[in-house]
């Protein structure tokens, strides 16, 4: 009776130690990629998850966890980044196969940047605790990806993998694609069935879930499905919970999507059954490349977080998918503060004065919609000092920040438009409320705020030339010069003049 206590005890322990991959590989079906920037994906696991490098120097560091089978070291990542701005250069592969997910190069569709590749997800853009210990995921913004393209292991062909993925179920839109998962290892469409990969998002061109969505469906190339139908599959539920459990799994003429809360709760099965009734998705022709926040041929328009994911070797069980939920849901995602730095009130009047030593008698002020920055005084007129007065309002894309309105013209905000800074009324679109959502920083050069684009985390406020720019440290812009780049995007806020 004492051993099948002890047997009991020690099973019941083992699981409640156990990572996600500990898990599947239990399940038989054993890891071939596990990524994440937010802890470690098996008990053991004590190397690097990811890289960071910063904009003062280009130095890069590895953040590993803070133990074994823990949370990633995010103080490292805030000592190393202090002061200066800091990206994400790769995700390393826990599961010893080398599949590092890097800076995704050109495709059928081309990045952003003038050599083509995809930019680089900011280290600080998507903050949150894993049983109260802070982390980072990885915020894709329109443009931003990365891949790998010459992945071992991974499903080929008509072989059988599952995928999941730990995702903010409030941050997507319409475009393609943010996906993580199996993809074309020339960055080019070479047809129907050639990916297999989880999708998120609102994308409605081919096929849809019930309701307005976002959507798990799976992306299968020249298709994004629900279910068997092309068009729709009403059992594919809208699903928003802050933090989201997908899953997608295929093997010979079967497939399936499940999701959840990845903060509470159980998995539910959307879909089980045959391969799309369209022609090339039965055989499957899988490729095996890895793909995070883009499309398989590069298509790079979509936004969305991730914090962890993995693919295995093997259809994964339903049993195995549930204990990793458990898992998941143990790891206590929760969100966390967006902002530093000294505070904006909501409903203040605040001016927000430009500290680089050329110009610290201007201020952000806009005539019309153009925004610039003027010299002001209380001696000036009240025209000019309303002109450079905001309202601080809850941000309209994200309640944790916080969004601007001009005095002299209520209704309207600052908002980033081809990343360039101006002032318009605001039409009530989910893309506007995201453009003129910001979130305070502490000063990086150590005067009072440097104030970053929600949507594009990478950007700050920055005055040059007197105009205002969101500016990134450093890109093809002119105005993305780290010349002078702390004390152009630090900003002393105070009082309003009007």
């Amino acid at each position: 009776m004492r051993s099948l206590l002890a047997f009991v005890l020690l099973a019941t322990t083992s699981l409640a130690l156990a990572g996600p991959c500990d898990i599947y590989a239990s399940g038989g079906t054993p890891c071939v990629a596990a990524h994440s920037t937010t802890r470690a994906l098996f008990s053991s696991f004590n190397g690097s998850l990811y890289q960071v490098k910063r904009g003062s120097d280009g130095a890069t560091l590895n953040i590993g966890p803070l133990s074994a089978g823990g949370v990633a070291n995010a103080a490292a990542q805030d000592s190393f980044c202090a002061h200066t701005t800091c990206v994400i250069t790769t995700i390393f592969d826990q599961s010893g196969h080398n599949n590092h997910l890097t800076q995704a190069p050109p495709g059928g569709f081309q990045g952003p940047e003038s050599n083509g590749f995809d930019n680089l997800a900011s280290a600080t853009g998507a903050p949150v605790t894993l049983n109260g210990s802070k982390a980072y995921g990885v915020f894709i913004s329109p443009g931003t990806g990365y891949r790998n393209n010459a992945a071992t292991g991974t499903a080929k062909g008509d072989a059988a993998q599952g995928m999941y993925a730990v995702l903010d179920g409030t941050h997507f839109n319409g475009a393609c694609c943010f996906d993580y998962g199996n993809a074309e290892t020339s960055s080019r469409d070479t047809g129907n069935g050639h990916m297999e990969a989880i999708y998120f998002g609102t994308e409605t061109t081919w096929g849809t879930g019930s309701g307005n969505g976002p959507w798990i469906m799976a992306d299968l190339e020249n298709g994004l499905f629900s279910g068997v139908n092309v068009k729709q599959n009403t059992g594919d539920q809208t699903i928003n919970d802050r933090f989201v459990t997908a899953v997608v799994k295929g093997q010979p003429n079967n497939w399936a999507i499940r999701g959840g809360n990845a903060a509470s709760g159980s998995l539910t099965t959307f879909f089980n059954g045959p391969r799309p009734n369209a022609s090339g998705y039965n055989p499957m022709s899988k490729e095996g490349a890895i793909i995070l926040g883009i499309g398989g041929d590069n298509s790079n328009g979509a936004q969305g977080t991730f914090y962890e994911g993995v693919m295995t070797s093997g259809f994964p069980s339903d049993a195995t998918e549930n204990s990793v939920q458990a898992n998941i849901v143990a790891a206590k995602y929760a969100t966390t503060s967006l902002t530093s730095g000294p505070a904006l009130n909501v409903g203040s009047h605040v001016s927000l004065r430009a500290t680089t030593a050329c110009c610290t008698t201007r201020f952000i002020s806009h005539q019309g919609s153009t925004v610039n920055t003027q010299v002001v005084s209380s001696s000036n007129t009240t025209t000019v000092k309303q002109q450079a007065s905001w309202v601080v309002r809850t941000g309209l894309g994200n309640s944790a920040c916080v969004s601007f309105e001009s005095v002299d013209t209520p209704g309207s905000f600052l908002r980033h438009f081809n990343f360039q800074l101006m002032l318009n009324a605001n039409d009530g679109s989910k893309l506007f409320g995201e453009d003129a959502t910001f979130c305070p920083q502490a000063g990086l050069n150590g005067q009072g705020n440097s104030i970053n684009s929600w949507s594009f985390p990478t950007r700050f406020f920055r005055h040059f030339n007197n105009q205002l720019f969101i500016a990134s440290n450093g890109g093809v812009h002119d105005f993305d010069s780290a010349t002078l780049f702390n004390d152009d995007v630090s900003f002393v806020i105070s009082s309003g003049f009007a």
